[in-house]
């Protein structure tokens, strides 16, 4: 993650184990689709400790720029679809699904400009302060501009959704964020990416939790 080598591989890998418990435990296609986030993240955190062995050891350094490309690319593209994705797929509600797809298409315009960013434009990484720091040569510099959109897609969507459990996800989101942005303003990429990947854990719960209600309902009914 940010902090070190070891503690990327160990998200990784924690994260690893979560997802595949998620794909068991999901019954139907938006459980999947959701149950994918952490071994999303886990693959994101797993090329990050990459770039950190890259960064600080001559032996792999031929991998920095190809595992900095990569998890840019999870970071700034994977995200702005799969999230707003994964909560629309739940949804029934007609009014919140046309916001939902609304916000889809902000997040597939979103990871369009950055995925063109990333291949026409300078990145480079480098360890700073026990964090790694992302210099993105992208037009339209001000974060603000290319913040809304992302931030629209991201993290604004679960507040979106008609489940409490989605809802919940979107706070723990937006209070890290928030939180990340205030404590962590240079390294915020990295950073805030590790606070995602822990808080994706609670995907699982959220899982568990609806296939516990619906047997609820069941037996009631």
């Amino acid at each position: 993650m940010c902090f070190s080598t070891t503690a990327s591989f160990t998200a990784g890998a924690g994260l690893l184990l979560v997802g595949s418990i998620s794909l068991v435990k999901a019954k139907t296609t938006s459980q999947y689709v959701l149950a994918c986030i952490p071994i999303l993240f886990a693959a994101q955190q797993l090329i990050e400790g990459l770039l950190w062995l890259a960064l600080s050891h001559a032996a792999y350094a031929r991998w920095s720029e190809l595992a900095m490309y990569l998890f840019l690319a999870f970071a700034q593209t994977v995200w702005p679809i799969m999230v707003p994705l994964s909560m629309l797929l739940f949804e029934k509600d007609p009014v919140r699904k046309k916001i939902l797809l609304g916000l889809l298409g902000t997040g597939v315009l979103s990871a369009l400009y950055l995925g063109y960013s990333l291949l026409n434009y300078h990145a480079s990484a480098r360890i700073e302060e026990h964090h790694i720091r992302y210099s993105l040569g992208f037009p339209f510099q001000s974060r603000l501009l290319r913040g809304i959109p992302y931030m629209l897609a991201t993290a604004i969507s679960p507040f979106v959704s008609s489940h409490k459990l989605l809802r919940m996800l979107g706070w723990a989101l937006v209070l890290s964020y928030v939180l990340t942005a205030i404590i962590y303003t240079t390294y915020l990429t990295s950073v805030w990416c590790f606070f995602g990947s822990i808080l994706s854990m609670l995907i699982l719960f959220i899982i568990v939790k609806m296939n516990s209600e619906n047997l609820k309902a069941i037996a009631i009914s």
